[in-house]
């Protein structure tokens, strides 16, 4: 509900209020879990060192960017479904399922701990989608198959980095 001068506004574009709340709960999480791992990518960014530095440093930078741009699109479709976004370092640890990275890994440390991030990401989208499709929620499974489509292709990127 959003108000104006005072008056309750109700939301009526053919989602329950129930499956409204579900839906923007679960894009919380993916929420958190793309801000973890916005931090986490920026963080080895700054951080890498070694003979891949300038690939990795690339890399890195362009996979925060696109994260980046990712936040604003799942905050305001929270917004959107009548919810507030949630936008603190307290409410990310609490809602991700990503842990962060304790101090500053190696090179293949860091593109192993982001393999799982991706991953972890992913499958917080794909969580989502049984809740979306019910609630017939177009929109909303419109922003998961984009960030699937970006997860899935990133983690498959890095991987083939481990690769002998």
């Amino acid at each position: 509900m959003s108000t104006k001068k005072g008056k309750a506004t109700s939301i009526n574009i053919g989602i329950s209020d129930k499956d409204r709340e579900k839906i923007a709960k679960g894009l919380s999480g993916l929420l958190a879990d793309s801000y973890t791992l916005y931090l986490m990518t920026h963080n080895f960014h700054w951080n890498v060192t070694g003979p891949e530095f300038n690939s990795l440093h690339l890399m890195f930078m362009a996979q925060y960017t696109e994260q980046w741009n990712a936040l604003d699109i799942i905050a305001e479709r929270i917004r959107a479904l009548g919810h507030p976004a949630p936008g603190t370092y307290r409410e990310f640890v609490k809602l991700a399922s990503i842990k962060e990275v304790e101090g500053v890994p190696r090179a293949m440390d860091m593109v192993r701990h982001l393999v799982a991030a991706q991953e972890a990401t992913a499958r917080t989208a794909r969580n989502l989608f049984p809740l979306v499709d019910a609630a017939n929620d177009q929109p909303t499974a419109d922003v998961l198959t984009q960030r699937l489509d970006v997860h899935e292709k990133t983690a498959w990127m890095l991987r083939s980095l481990l690769e002998d």
